[in-house]
C-alpha cells in the first residue's frame, strides 16, 4: 500500500517494511487539508535524534536506525540484566512533487514528528486567467 494514492488524491494509505526487534514502529499520520500538510508522528521510545536517521529517495521516505539499550539491576541473591537491540524502518510513499527541502523533522521524548506537503508545490492545482 502507498501513503498517497496518485490516482485517489482524498485517500491515504500506509506502506511500509516496518521492523524494530520484531515490534511494529506504531505512527499516527494526519492530514491538514486547509494548511496542505501531513503529519506523521514515529513512536520511538528511548530513542535519540542521533540514533534515527531519515532518507528521501524516489518519493519515498525512510526513517531507520538501530537501538542498543542494557540495563542491569542487582539485589539480595538475584541479578536482573535485560538487552533491546535491533535494527528498525519504515518506508512511506510521499505524495507526487514533494522536494525534501519541504519536510519537516523534529525528534522529543521519543516521538518523531515529520511534516511535509500533501500536495507537492509541482502538482498544486492553478487557474489561468483567460485574456
Amino acid at each position: 500500500m502507498a501513503l498517497y494514492n496518485p490516482s485517489d488524491p482524498s485517500k491515504l494509505t500506509f506502506h511500509s517494511s516496518l521492523y524494530r526487534s520484531n515490534h511494529f514502529i506504531r505512527i499516527d499520520l494526519h492530514e491538514d487539508k486547509e494548511n496542505n500538510l501531513i503529519t506523521t508522528t514515529f513512536e520511538l521510545p528511548g530513542l535519540k535524534k542521533e540514533d534515527v536517521t531519515i532518507d528521501v529517495h524516489n518519493n519515498h521516505i525512510t526513517v531507520s536506525g538501530e537501538t542498543s539499550d542494557s540495563s542491569e539491576s542487582k539485589g539480595d541473591g538475584y541479578s536482573v540484566r535485560e538487552r533491546r537491540f535491533g535494527k528498525f524502518s519504515r518506508t512511506l510513499q510521499l505524495p507526487k512533487g514533494v522536494k525534501a527541502e519541504e519536510i519537516n523533522a523534529k525528534m522529543e521524548n521519543g516521538l518523531l514528528t515529520v511534516t511535509f506537503p500533501s500536495i507537492g508545490q509541482d502538482n498544486a492545482p492553478s487557474r489561468i486567467a483567460i485574456n
